[in-house]
C-alpha cells in the first residue's frame, strides 16, 4: 500500500534534573555543594533513506519518542543524555507542524538529518548556585521539558521526469515500456491510484527516475477528482512529460487537453 500522508505525535526527552549533593569525606572541612547538572534529553530526528517509498511504517508508529537524559550524580556528575530517536521516512518527505503549518524539515538528499524536535535542557546541580553570600545553597535546577507537538509527514515523490495528462491515456503503459516497472494498467478511469515509479536506462549508460502520477481531470487544482491529493507529487519532479492521447478516441481534443492539464 502506498502510504503519503501521516499524522504522528512527536515527543522529545525531557532533560535530567539536577541535584542537592553536598561532599562529605574525612578530612576535607567545609566541603560545600558537590551535586552534578542532569543530562540532556534526546532529540526527535528524521532522516531521508532512499531506500524507502512510502510512508507505510508510520502509519502504524503514531507516537513517537526519545528517551529522557539521566539526572544528576553525586560528585558533580553529569547525568549521561537521552538516546536520539532516528525515524527513516523516503526521499522528498516534508514535516508539518499540525496546528500552525510550518515545515519543520524537508528532506531532498539520501541519508539527510532533521532535528524535528528538540530535546530539554538538563537542570543545573546545586554547585553552581554557591555563592559567598550562599555557601550551602540546598537547592538545584530541574530539568526542561523537550519539545511536544503534532505533525503532519508528507511525501513528495522525487523523480527526474513525472508523467501528466488525462486519465486513460497511456501514462502507465508508457512507464512499463521503458522502464522495468509493472504499473497496472486498465481501460478505465484512473487505474492509477499511487505514484509508481521505475528506472530509465539510456543507451549510454545513464539512468533517470520516471514517475507515473495518477491521472489528472479539468478542476483538479480545485480539488476534483484525486486533486491535491496528488498534484503536490508533481513539484518534485524536475522535467514534467505531458502524455497526450493524439487519436481523441473519447472525442476530446489532444491541443484542449495539452491546455488544460498545463492549467491545472
Amino acid at each position: 500500500m502506498f502510504v503519503d500522508q501521516v499524522k504522528v505525535n512527536v515527543k522529545a526527552g525531557n532533560g535530567g534534573n539536577g541535584i542537592v549533593s553536598f561532599r562529605h569525606e574525612k578530612y576535607v572541612a567545609y566541603g560545600g555543594p558537590f551535586g552534578g547538572d542532569g543530562g540532556k534529553g534526546g532529540d526527535v530526528i528524521f532522516e531521508a533513506d532512499p531506500n524507502m517509498i512510502t510512508l507505510m511504517d508510520l502509519r502504524y508508529h503514531r507516537k513517537i519518542k526519545a528517551t529522557p537524559g539521566e539526572n544528576g550524580k553525586t560528585k558533580k556528575m553529569h547525568g549521561a543524555n537521552g538516546e536520539d530517536t532516528i525515524v527513516k521516512v523516503p526521499l522528498g518527505t516534508i514535516v508539518k507542524h499540525a496546528d500552525t503549518g510550518q515545515i519543520v524539515a524537508d528532506l531532498t538528499q539520501p541519508h539527510q538529518k532533521q532535528i524535528v524536535a528538540h530535546g530539554g535542557r538538563g537542570g543545573r546541580g546545586n554547585y553552581h548556585f554557591k555563592s559567598s553570600r550562599n555557601t550551602a545553597p540546598k537547592y538545584a535546577e530541574d530539568g526542561k521539558p523537550g519539545e511536544e507537538f503534532d505533525c503532519i509527514v508528507e511525501l513528495r515523490v522525487l523523480a527526474d521526469v513525472g508523467l501528466v495528462g488525462f486519465p486513460s491515456v497511456g501514462k502507465s503503459t508508457f512507464l512499463d515500456a521503458v522502464s522495468r516497472a509493472h504499473p497496472e494498467i486498465g481501460d478505465y478511469p484512473f487505474t492509477t491510484r499511487a505514484p509508481n515509479v521505475g528506472v530509465v536506462e539510456t543507451k549510454d549508460g545513464r539512468s533517470f527516475i520516471l514517475a507515473d502520477l495518477p491521472g489528472l481531470i479539468e478542476g483538479a487544482s480545485q480539488g476534483k477528482g484525486l486533486g491535491h491529493e496528488f498534484l503536490k507529487h508533481i513539484e518534485r519532479c524536475r522535467v514534467i512529460l505531458h502524455v497526450i492521447d493524439m487519436g481523441g478516441e473519447e472525442g476530446r481534443d489532444p491541443v484542449e487537453d495539452y491546455k488544460i492539464i498545463n492549467d491545472e
